[in-house]
């Protein structure tokens, strides 16, 4: 596979020292809606199944805001088995007012 391209800043960016502060991304995986009493059964090993698939698009957040959509990778050359997001879609965020 082809390595992502890096990011470069826009030149308007350059310069700003906000664009060096950094932010936590949240990937979501899945969503499951067990009931309250088989979460409260499972134990060590138990496996919660969500409404996806392993290949299906992962949704990446900033706060409660998506942001992104991407498919997940084992990162190469990376014998931990280290995972990494492959951006596929990036959505045009509006500023809330």
């Amino acid at each position: 596979m082809d390595e992502p391209a890096p990011v470069t800043p826009p030149a308007a960016d350059i310069g700003n020292p906000f664009t060096a502060v950094p932010i936590e991304v949240s990937v979501c995986v899945g969503k499951a809606r067990p009931l309250i009493r088989e979460l409260v059964a499972m134990g060590e090993n138990a496996l919660l199944t969500l409404d996806t698939r392993v290949d299906d698009p992962v949704e990446l957040y900033v706060g409660e805001r998506l942001i992104a959509r991407g498919l997940l990778e084992e990162k190469e050359d990376e014998p931990n088995g280290q995972l990494v997001v492959r951006l596929t879609e990036i959505l045009q965020l509006q500023p809330e007012l």
